[in-house]
């Protein structure tokens, strides 16, 4: 009993031998060619992928739209080299292709919202409606950008606060673009017995003399409103984003302290009340 169950034994591992051989034998010029064509496809991935690269930096494309087209030629080499090296050891990709399509059409329709922001901000980059450093605002958000990704763009503000809007919330609406300033508007009022081309001439000497405000726009200062108070002037100025409101305190504050020495009135509301004995 134990010589029989040796020879069968040793009887299946000559047919094992014989199928590897046989197997090495037929599919050996496949294999080492699949393997061949599967490294140089890598060898030529690579090449590409940094030939974009380069061609992207010497036109001074943005570097996120030229990593992400640099991955996706890379990427798309290696799938098609890879379908050929399996058509090489005669298996048929049919069915996979097959699989592929409809795994990719469920994942599209879960990550839809995904997707929709990286168009949004292939979009973005390509277009450049605004860029890092620049001070957008969007459906109420504000703020200066300090990174564009493909899913979404980075504002911060001046309390160091980060935030994240997705790229389909920018594209399609709305944007306005004050690049590194922003704009400040207030308005206060002086008496009617006040000469107002005095205090405009005043306004706009303070802001023209004030380190915080940007040179680069030109500061407003005029009679925006008449009302009960007295002759409202409207002042309008830039100053930085990133130190918005500092500089616009300090902006104000110098405004006043002009005012106050040039002895120009400012009023206040007044209400008057009559007591009526009974």
């Amino acid at each position: 009993m134990n010589e029989q169950g040796l020879d069968q034994e040793i009887a299946q591992l000559q047919n094992a031998y014989s199928m590897i051989t046989e197997f090495i034998v037929q599919y050996s010029f496949s294999i080492l060619g699949a393997a061949l064509i599967f490294l140089i496809g890598l060898w030529v991935a690579a090449k590409a992928s940094n030939l974009v690269t380069r061609l992207f930096e010497k036109h001074e494309i943005d570097i996120t739209l030229s990593n992400f087209t640099s991955n996706f030629v890379r990427i798309l080499i290696i799938l098609l080299v890879g379908v050929i090296a399996l058509g090489k050891l005669g298996i048929s990709v049919t069915p996979m292709v097959a699989a592929i399509g409809a795994a990719s059409l469920g994942a599209g329709l879960a990550l839809q919202g995904m997707l929709a922001n990286y168009a949004a901000g292939i979009t973005i980059i390509v277009t450049r409606p605004f860029i890092v450093g620049n001070t957008i605002e969007v459906k109420g958000v504000s703020g200066l950008v300090k990174d564009i990704h493909l899913g979404m763009t980075v504002l911060t503000n001046e309390e160091g606060e980060q935030i994240n809007v997705p790229n389909k919330h920018i594209v399609g609406e709305v944007l306005h673009n004050s690049f590194a300033n922003k704009l400040v508007e207030t308005t206060l009022n002086i008496s009617y017995t006040t000469e107002p081309e005095q205090v405009v001439a005043i306004l706009k000497q303070v802001l023209a003399d004030s380190a915080q405000v940007s040179d680069g726009e030109h500061a407003q200062v005029g009679i925006n409103d008449f009302n009960s108070i007295g002759i409202e002037i409207g002042i309008r100025y830039w100053v930085a984003t990133e130190s918005y409101f500092q500089d616009k305190y300090q902006t104000n504050a110098s405004l006043i302290k002009a005012l106050r020495e040039a002895n120009i009135e400012i009023p206040c509301p007044v209400r008057e009340i009559h007591i009526q004995e009974p």
